[in-house]
């Protein structure tokens, strides 16, 4: 059984006037042009006629694409009302919205509050001020500070979501930005590595060289490690990357190198590879002091160790994946720096989602 649904709704860049130099909200939210009169009900019914047999455990309205709490009132009540009807009759379970740091107060909120509003995600991209600023974000740190604790305090779930490499970005920073994040405690969190796409000033910082993107390995080692500090305290990360069907690109392409459909199995499978890693060296360490061999052995590293040593790894259905890497690029790596070792991989489902086990066979 599917255990959380999205019905989206898209509400393309009406609610922001700043011009971040990344955005070009019309493709990234698959939208040419914005919609003043959507229709949230042939929306929802389209969506819930598929989400029976059985129902999913949650069902979210989420307000997606434009900063939603910046459009005007009455538009903004107009959606609300739809989505809250939906909600106290039962066929929805909570009403989640995206939308700025700085469009965040008390009147939004209580707004927000008398229509049954669950989930906000703020996109904060940043707690770095120099990145904020040459992002033409439009507002410092501060605001994201003030603006997460004040959702808390309203009892909202806060959900924070962070780009990668935007210009002023560095791997110190990205750890930065994960770090305070942690502080802020969020129950969810989104990592996107930045993409350079039509139409946005980015491109242009990018043509002149004022920019430099990020190539994909440099994407997934600095969302990697972003990812295992969020994860390590608990925090829900509920996407890592764009989908391919997230951007549209009407008169051109993608410009540099970060976009990659699987890229979250990219970072989950680095990591993997670290902990497996790990293990493996540990026990063909304990397999050379065992079995040492000659002294020339002895004096080997455990990559030379005493040959055809078989081992498998474990993890469960979800994970197992991750641990051979995606296209097996995990399993070719471990036959190149492990010769020595016969690797296996096997399903354990008792093992918890991303843990690994690695077993010395006899």
């Amino acid at each position: 059984m599917k255990k959380h649904a999205i019905i989206p709704i898209f509400i393309p860049h009406e609610g922001c006037p700043n011009d971040c130099v990344f955005c070009n909200q019309k493709k990234i939210t698959a939208r040419a042009h914005a919609e003043e009169n959507i229709d949230i009900d042939a929306i929802a019914k389209a969506y819930l006629s598929t989400l029976n047999n059985p129902r999913p455990e949650v069902i979210e309205m989420a307000m997606f694409g434009g900063s939603f709490t910046g459009i005007p009132i009455d538009r903004q009540n107009k959606y609300l009302s739809a989505a809250k009807r939906y909600k106290d009759e039962g066929l929805i379970d909570k009403i989640h919205l995206s939308t700025r740091p700085d469009y965040i107060n008390e009147e939004i909120l209580d707004n927000l509050m008398q229509y049954g509003v669950d989930v906000i995600e703020l996109g904060v991209q940043s707690f770095d001020n120099e990145v904020l600023s040459l992002s033409n974000r439009g507002h410092d740190s501060s605001v994201v500070y003030k603006s997460c604790e004040l959702i808390k305090s309203y009892g909202f779930t806060l959900g924070i979501q962070l780009m990668i490499g935007l210009p002023g970005d560095s791997l110190e920073k990205a750890i930065f930005s994960a770090m305070e994040t942690v502080k802020l405690s969020p129950k969810i969190v989104r990592l996107y590595p930045t993409i350079v796409i039509e139409d946005t000033e980015l491109l242009n910082m990018y043509k002149s060289g004022e920019y430099h993107a990020l190539s994909l390995q440099e994407a997934v080692d600095r969302t990697k490690a972003m990812y295992k500090i969020i994860a390590k305290a608990g925090i829900n990360i509920i996407r890592v990357g764009l989908k391919s069907s997230d951007i549209i690109n009407e008169n051109g392409e993608i410009y540099g190198g970060t976009f990659h459909p699987a890229f979250r199995q990219l970072v989950e499978g680095d990591i993997a590879k670290e902990e497996v890693e790990e293990q493996i060296a540990k026990l063909a360490e304990a397999e050379l002091q065992q079995n040492p061999g000659t002294p020339e052995a002895s004096k080997a590293s455990p990559s030379s160790a005493k040959p055809k040593v078989r081992m498998s790894v474990f993890a469960n259905s979800r994970s197992i994946g991750n641990a051979a890497g995606l296209s097996g690029i995990n399993r070719k790596y471990f036959r190149e720096k492990f010769p020595q070792i016969i690797l296996s991989f096997k399903r354990d489902d008792s093992l918890k989602d991303y843990e690994y086990r690695v077993v010395k066979l006899d």
